[in-house]
């Protein structure tokens, strides 16, 4: 019985469900795609993925007779078993996938939802278990070996439920946030326009005169520390701007890059490449530079450097580049940036000062939701 109260037993998954493997047909033959039937890979998933009912790319009913096939039915939980581990979602009709599952279709002795939630609960723990030496892979018999905490079924339905309504909540705070961004982005076009036309004919310069760029720095990753002391300095990375799970410190005495709260930061490689981002204080890597005004108001210019046609454009260009996608430096400064009188400018920057206060409070919303959430499924799996 845990803390709840739920009366609580351990049993295999491969005691209440069925386990079944997925695979690929031969890419080379045509008549195998472009068909009507789904078929998903791991890519597919995302944290926000719930119910999935179509896939990216579609298989023939050829595929289906000549390379023996099997489909899993409506409702099986659907878990990535590679590339990346722990990924999960219900199917929500019959289907078919790749190699990259280990799915599981449940007996009438346990909730499909509660499956769902346990395993999204256990996603480390998945990862502890998957074994190769090339890339780390759950095999069909770990996964029928794991042992999970199971309650009554009216039990594991009502937690289920209360987990989705929360899962519900999130979303709904997350998709508050875009709404913010989307604000933002119209307003900066109803004022200023598209840049790429220059229909209200500004001063037309380019990005490398607005704006100077520099790049990041670190030292060897022997000197990385993982504690917090008086002597040491974050190290900021790409990732960390999604998560605080990594955080890392570098003597200070070797940090040469340090940027603020509100300082406009990018990604330079990816995917995506040139995500603008702000937030944290420390020392930058070389994964990430800083833009610095050399002119104008800070908040136009980050904002400009996040419109859409900026991105495609840079994006068009990494694409034609081999190894890691990465920003074409040159040209990204050559971009030509319609130039607005300063006082359109500032009243730009105070109604996107006014639009982050909101979204910060969304922001803070969403993480005592997650928190709660958190505490949920410790509460329920535990």
């Amino acid at each position: 019985m845990n803390d709840q109260g739920m009366t609580m037993k351990r049993i295999k998954l491969g005691e209440i469900c069925e386990v079944v493997s997925g695979s690929t047909p031969k890419t080379s033959v045509a008549e195998y795609w472009d068909g009507d039937i789904n078929w998903i890979t791991p890519a597919e998933l995302t944290d926000e993925t719930y119910i999935i009912e179509e896939s990216q790319r579609k298989i023939t009913q050829s595929a289906v007779q000549k390379t023996g096939l099997r489909s899993f039915p409506k409702g099986t939980v659907i878990l990535s078993s590679r590339a990346p581990i722990g990924k999960v979602a219900i199917a929500g009709k019959e289907m078919y996938c790749n190699q990259g599952f280990k799915n599981l279709i449940c007996s009438d002795r346990i909730d499909n939802k509660y499956l769902y939630w346990y395993l999204k609960g256990h996603t480390e723990y998945l990862n502890s278990l998957g074994r190769g030496a090339t890339f780390k892979e759950l095999s069909k018999s770990i996964v029928e070996n794991i042992e999970i905490l199971l309650p009554d079924l009216d039990e594991q339905i009502h937690c289920s439920n209360i987990l989705k309504k929360c899962w519900d909540l999130i979303s709904v705070q997350k998709k508050q946030i875009e709404l913010y961004d989307k604000l933002i982005k119209s307003r900066f076009v109803e004022m200023f326009g598209v840049p790429t036309k220059n229909e209200k004919g500004f001063e037309l310069l380019t990005v490398g005169d607005v704006v100077d760029f520099q790049g990041g720095a670190q030292p060897d990753k022997k000197f990385f520390e993982y504690e917090k002391t008086a002597d040491n300095i974050r190290l900021i990375q790409i990732r960390d701007y999604k998560t605080d799970a990594y955080i890392t410190y570098i003597p200070k005495s070797m940090a040469k890059r340090f940027c603020e709260v509100d300082d406009i930061m990018i990604g330079r490689y990816g995917p995506p490449i040139f995500q603008i981002l702000k937030g944290i204080e420390g020392s930058y890597n070389v994964a990430l530079m800083k833009a610095i005004p050399k002119k104008g108001n800070k908040e136009f210019i980050r904002h400009f450097l996040q419109q859409d046609c900026l991105l495609e454009y840079l994006e068009g260009l990494s694409q034609r580049t081999a190894g890691q996608a990465g920003i074409d430096m040159p040209m990204l400064k050559a971009y030509p940036l319609p130039y607005p009188p300063i006082d359109m400018q500032e009243m730009f920057a105070a109604f996107a000062k006014e639009v982050d206060i909101l979204k910060s409070t969304a922001h803070q919303s969403l993480k005592k939701l997650q928190t709660l959430q958190k505490s949920l499924m410790q509460q329920y799996f535990t």
